[in-house]
């Protein structure tokens, strides 16, 4: 069994989002696919999330009608801190993958980082590290080491960002296209942002 892990804060979870997996499920042939939303991720420690239970309810509605892809809740079950290490010893443990079965989904702004997260030796040691480039990307300040760790997946860039979508709504402007109908209604209902 081919397995991919697609971690993030998803808040919110929106059209990139679902594009990229959508194309990853494809182009990889994974025959699982997970969304995992984190429950306090290190880098956003001190920054005020929406919670973690609402982001994974506004996760499960924009995934809802694709049978390809599943939520794990196991960060948000876990409390604390959100480390991806964790995660992905937890499913290799779990689901008795090798690390020829197991795959990382990441996007090219959170590879720029990516030496510095908690362990990520480790972390390659255990699975394959997708990483879905985005407009701009250069990656010129990723310590070889890194580089040569990962695979570039060829898809589409899509420039849509969670941290837009939130500035948008913030100043009255639509987000229309950038979330599914569900999402923009879930936040309108709820006056997430």
């Amino acid at each position: 069994m081919k397995v991919c892990l697609f971690g993030g804060t998803f808040d919110p979870p929106h059209i990139g989002h679902l594009l990229i997996a959508q194309t990853i499920i494809e182009s990889e042939k994974f025959d699982q696919f997970f969304f995992i939303p984190a429950n306090i991720t290190p880098n956003k420690v001190k920054k005020l999330n929406t919670d973690s239970l609402i982001r994974n309810e506004m996760l499960e509605l924009a995934i809802k009608d694709n049978p390809n892809f599943k939520i794990s809740d196991f960060e948000i079950q876990k409390g604390d801190i959100s480390y991806t290490v964790d995660t992905i010893k937890f499913f290799s443990k779990e689901m008795s993958l090798e690390k020829k079965n197991l795959y990382f989904l990441m996007g090219s702004d959170t590879l720029q980082d990516f030496h510095n997260w908690e362990q990520p030796r480790e972390i390659i040691k255990y699975c394959n590290i997708l990483v879905a480039t985005r407009p701009g990307f250069r990656p010129s300040n990723i310590p070889q080491w890194v580089l040569d760790s990962v695979h570039f997946a060829n898809i589409p860039q899509f420039e849509i960002s969670s941290t837009e979508i939130r500035k948008r709504w913030k100043e009255n402007k639509t987000i229309r296209y950038m979330v599914t109908r569900e999402v923009w209604e879930f936040i309108n209902q709820n006056d997430l942002y």
